[in-house]
């Protein structure tokens, strides 16, 4: 079955595309560790199949996840060569972080001021995000084992430009006769 816009059918991208899943929460998960500087066996993605053991009370952590990756803010169709093109769009991912323990609070605070350095913003383009905003902390302890955890929630939003390729052929020499009309 041809992938090329050569004949009739669905086309799928080639190569490498977006990151998504636990790709994508790779990279957060790094942003977040360099950021506030917690250890990466402290930074944990929420929701995984496979739950990492939570912390005992008294020790600072962050559980983080995706929350929502809403439909892209608009596309771009160029064509990059006459064997390819690239759809390019752009994203925004939300991601709520929850810093747990005796410096919750303190963490949260760090994260929210941190993100907007632009040192670290700079790190976080080098894999293709980039912050749009940070907001508010909200206390919200947790009840864990019969025992509440100080709990600080703060939901961050980063963007991304997306960029899927396709093989659509462009039209080079077409079997066509132009007519002026005399």
């Amino acid at each position: 079955m041809s992938n090329d816009s050569t004949a009739r059918g669905y086309l799928t991208p080639v190569g490498d595309g977006p990151k998504y899943d636990e790709d994508l929460e790779r990279e957060v998960s790094r942003w977040i560790r360099g950021v506030t500087g917690l250890p990466a066996t402290k930074v944990y993605p929420r929701w995984t199949s496979t739950q990492a053991k939570i912390p005992n009370n008294g020790i600072n952590w962050c559980g983080f996840g995706i929350t929502t990756v809403p439909q892209p803010l608009s596309q771009a169709d160029i064509q990059i060569s006459e064997e390819e093109s690239e759809q390019w769009t752009w994203e925004q991912v939300t991601v709520i972080c929850c810093f747990y323990g005796p410096q919750g609070a303190q963490l949260a605070a760090l994260f929210r001021s941190g993100v907007f350095v632009e040192q670290n913003n700079a790190e976080l383009n080098r894999v293709g995000l980039s912050l749009v905003d940070a907001g508010t902390i909200y206390n919200l302890p947790e009840l864990i084992n019969n025992q509440w955890v100080r709990r600080y929630d703060l939901t961050v939003t980063i963007s991304r430009k997306n960029v899927r390729t396709y093989n659509i052929k462009s039209i080079v020499d077409g079997n066509v006769t132009i007519s002026t009309g005399d």
